[in-house]
């Protein structure tokens, strides 16, 4: 059983006297410095020239710096940038600025497990990993609550990696809710996962063709809708609260009976074989370099699975009849408002 640790596990004060540098202020980044600031700790948010979150940054009353200055002016460097980003300012930016002793943090172990970035071997390496989007790690602190984390340490120059992360965890409230013990393998490949076969990737091709399916055969989409996407939320919220038991005991018996018959014949024996094959190629490490030179040839295979779904029936059904229903969301930012990129 991986190790748990809470607020009386971690000590805030060794982040006395050190400077952080948050480097992005986009949904992550932008969390862990309002949280950091309002925890006490000395924090820069560094960004690449003509972001369009400076202002944002700043409004905020964070210092903003140059990613160079940011590195060479803090001790504990946060990099928050897009994965796929991340070695080439490193490089440029970061590594050159770096001083021994000095802790690279992330949030995801994408760059150091598939060693896009490789730090000296004077400089700590850790992770903390809110197990949530950055709008919910500031909203929940702000309500005095937390999003459990993840903690790593990849690289222990200084005998202290570990305690300076879990100071940096408390800093962003995480230990509130509790951090799990990990590590940066362990973090990157189940994570990656999690996103390609159920979270995004499976929920989304769940919601398209069950709404297809009732479209096809004569109902209306915006039944169709209500069916298949909408009451998502409901589903998950009760799985959240109380597991899946605590859901079927909440939904009627007829949903809880048709799940039980109906559900193993969607998700099948060569559904689960196809999980195992994308497990497969995130260990081989063959999705990262795929998805490393679908980045450098210019996203174009991206960019047209983003328009086809953007553009699917069930997206433009969605965005009229959430026009219909302004309690959902309602006294929330959109996400995509929180923060820039």
């Amino acid at each position: 059983m991986a190790r748990v640790y809470y607020d009386k596990d971690a000590d805030l004060t060794l982040l006395e006297g050190k400077k952080v540098a948050i480097l992005g202020y986009g949904s992550q980044g932008h969390a862990h410095a309002l949280n950091l600031k309002e925890s006490g700790v000395n924090v820069c948010v560094g960004l690449r020239d003509g972001s369009s979150s400076a202002a944002k940054a700043s409004q905020a009353g964070l210092e903003v710096l140059s990613i160079a200055d940011a590195t060479k002016q803090s001790d504990i460097i946060m990099i928050l940038l897009p994965d796929t980003e991340q070695a080439k300012v490193y490089k440029e930016s970061i590594e050159p600025n770096l001083q021994p002793g000095n802790s690279i943090a992330f949030a995801h172990g994408f760059n150091i497990l598939y060693e896009q970035i490789k730090p000296s071997a004077d400089i700590d390496v850790w992770m903390i990993a809110p197990k949530g989007p950055g709008h919910l790690v500031r909203r929940t602190y702000e309500a005095g609550q937390a999003v459990p984390a993840l903690v790593a340490v990849h690289q222990d120059a200084t005998g202290n990696a570990h305690d300076i992360a879990m100071a940096y965890a408390k800093g962003i409230g995480s230990t509130r809710a509790g951090v799990l013990e990990t590590t940066f393998k362990e973090e990157t490949e189940t994570d990656l996962f999690g996103e390609q076969a159920v979270l995004c990737g499976g929920v989304e091709e769940l919601i398209k063709a069950g709404f297809e399916t009732l479209v096809a055969a004569g109902y209306q989409p915006e039944s169709a809708y209500f069916e298949t996407l909408h009451e998502v939320k409901l589903i998950v919220d009760l799985i959240y609260e109380g597991g899946i038991e605590a859901m079927n005991y909440s939904v009627s018996t007829t949903a809880e009976y048709g799940g039980y018959t109906r559900g193993p014949r969607v998700i099948t024996d060569a559904t689960k074989a196809e999980m195992g094959k994308i497990l497969g190629e995130i260990q081989s490490g063959e999705f990262a370099r795929e998805w490393i030179e679908e980045n450098n040839s210019g996203l174009e295979n991206y960019k047209k699975l983003q328009k086809q779904t953007n553009d699917h029936q069930v997206e433009k059904v969605g965005k009229v009849l959430r026009d219909l229903m302004p309690f959902i969301g309602q006294g929330s930012k959109k996400v995509q408002d929180v923060s820039g990129g």
